[in-house]
């Protein structure tokens, strides 16, 4: 099967129902086509025996005329953070190498209900600390868009779901899973010239996501076109039992706008004059400015605001997460499941030596940094008044929202940088700086998306994001919408 596979969700369902492709053929092509593009490192591991039988379960399904969603017969790929059962689930991390859940993930629960696909579980960095995808210890994933793939020569994903982006960048998947807790969706979604999605916190269950942050860890979704990302949504949104913090009113599906239906007359945009920061690239200036006037142009009304403790926010991030990471991360202790050291002589030195062989230096500075800024005598100088200042980022957000319906920023700084040029830095350091624009939001708990808008002048991808108020979901798809059938990047795809 040679010929090229559709761009969108909704063409490849309607090739099936047309018996154009078969989800059999199709999963064999994007089994073939991750094996061919292994150089990348997308997948810490494929499930080809798991993917053909759930294609072999599609065909039936089409044959019957009875396909149960637009998702029936779509390869997918998933973050390996969220637990798959009896498909091994590692964070990435030595901790939880030959970890294999008893049960699904929520969201790709309701994904493998809806006649999705599942290829394979994507590389990341090591429990989601990290914006670049190259703390793994199954090495870094490559940048799709990389002018070269040799040796250290080669551009970031970004992260920490980098690997589930580069898969939909290739064309190996039409969605895949990630995770958000500061722009680990968004970040990746940018530098690889894909869609990445947050939503509200509490649309999606974290039940069976490996936590890291629980206050503002959310699952996001990667596509290529915003129609794609909306229909991934619709499938996994809703209440949880297993999950307590899932909003408990029922999920509504949204229906995005066709491109000639969406106006933007009356539509306030603000433009965040505190993300006009230090070290973002002229080209990423450009396209936020000339986005902004296509908006206005359109009959949107386009104006600065201002969001004052921007400033604070990574300060604030950075404390909160290390937190809450220090505390989940002292399950793993080698007692109930994950990696247990041999070297031991009692129950202190167990927990002392499988920590110290499980985590890596950067998982271990968080954890050291959390306990510190717990401790009784830092408690209400670093957590209390960072919990504080988080309450007076949302506040900013609550009051740039009384002026405007959304806002429009840059989503990363610049283009995809160089591995050699990213990892010279501390990972910290490089979380404070790729995250910038993004970690806001999950402080927040608001809904933000990444759409992809043109490629640089290194042929990389440049992409802006969008933030509304909680529960703008459908403001954000349809504006997203009309500013990518107005900039037609998905056509940077054919040439690829």
């Amino acid at each position: 099967m040679n010929r090229r596979l559709p761009l969108m969700l909704k063409e490849l369902s309607e090739c099936y129902r047309s018996k154009a492709f078969e989800p059999l053929a199709v999963t064999e092509q994007t089994l073939a086509r991750a094996k061919n593009l292994k150089e990348l490192n997308a997948f810490i591991r494929t499930t080809p025996t798991k993917a053909l039988h759930q294609a072999e379960q599609s065909v039936q399904r089409y044959k019957q005329g009875k396909p149960v969603s637009i998702l029936d017969g779509a390869p997918i790929a998933v973050k390996d953070n969220f637990c798959t059962k009896d498909i091994h689930t590692t964070c990435a991390s030595r901790m939880l190498q030959n970890f294999v859940p008893p049960y699904n993930a929520t969201v790709y629960d309701r994904l493998e209900r809806s006649g999705a696909i599942l290829i394979g579980k994507t590389n990341m960095d090591q429990f989601g600390m990290g914006s670049g995808t190259v703390d793994s210890i199954f090495g870094a994933t490559k940048n799709f868009w990389s002018e070269s793939l040799r040796g250290t020569d080669f551009r970031i994903a970004g992260g920490s779901s980098g690997g589930s982006a580069v898969a939909v960048a290739s064309g190996v998947c039409f969605a895949a899973l990630g995770s958000d807790t500061g722009g680990s969706t968004r970040n990746p979604a940018s530098y690889c010239g894909v869609v990445g999605f947050k939503p509200t916190y509490g649309l999606l269950s974290r039940h069976g996501l490996v936590p890291l942050v629980n206050s503002m860890d959310v699952p996001g979704i990667l596509t290529r076109t915003v129609d794609d990302c909306a229909a991934v949504f619709n499938a996994i949104a809703g209440p949880d039992q297993h999950d307590s913090t899932t909003v408990k009113k029922p999920f509504d599906a949204i229906l995005v706008s066709e491109v000639d239906r969406i106006s933007l007359k009356g539509l306030k945009v603000g433009i965040p004059v505190e993300y006009h920061c230090d070290g973002i690239s002229g080209e990423v200036l450009s396209t936020w400015s000339k986005v902004a006037d296509m908006l206005e142009d359109a009959g949107a009304t386009v104006k600065a605001v201002s969001l004052p403790y921007t400033s604070a926010s990574i300060s604030v991030y950075s404390i909160l997460n290390q937190c809450e990471a220090s505390s989940n991360m002292s399950r793993y202790d080698g007692i109930e499941y994950g990696h247990r050291s041999d070297e031991n002589s009692s129950t202190e030195q167990l927990y002392a030596r499988t920590r110290a062989e499980g985590f890596t230096a950067v998982v271990k500075n968080r954890i050291l940094a959390g306990n510190f800024f717990l401790l009784r005598k830092n408690y209400d100088t670093y957590f209390q008044k960072a919990l504080k200042v988080r309450r007076l980022i949302a506040n900013d957000f609550d009051r740039a929202f009384r002026e405007v319906d959304i806002l429009l920023t840059p989503t990363t700084l610049s283009d995809a940088p160089l591995y050699e040029e990213f990892t010279k830095s501390h990972n910290r350091d490089q979380c404070a700086v790729q995250d910038f624009c993004t970690q806001s939001a999950n402080m927040g708990g608001i809904p933000a998306i990444s759409i992809p808008i043109k490629l640089s002048e290194k042929k990389l991808p440049i992409s802006l994001q969008l933030m509304g108020p909680s529960f703008s979901e459908k403001a954000l798809f349809d504006v997203a919408k009309w500013i990518e059938a107005q900039v037609q990047f998905v056509e940077c795809y054919l040439d690829r």
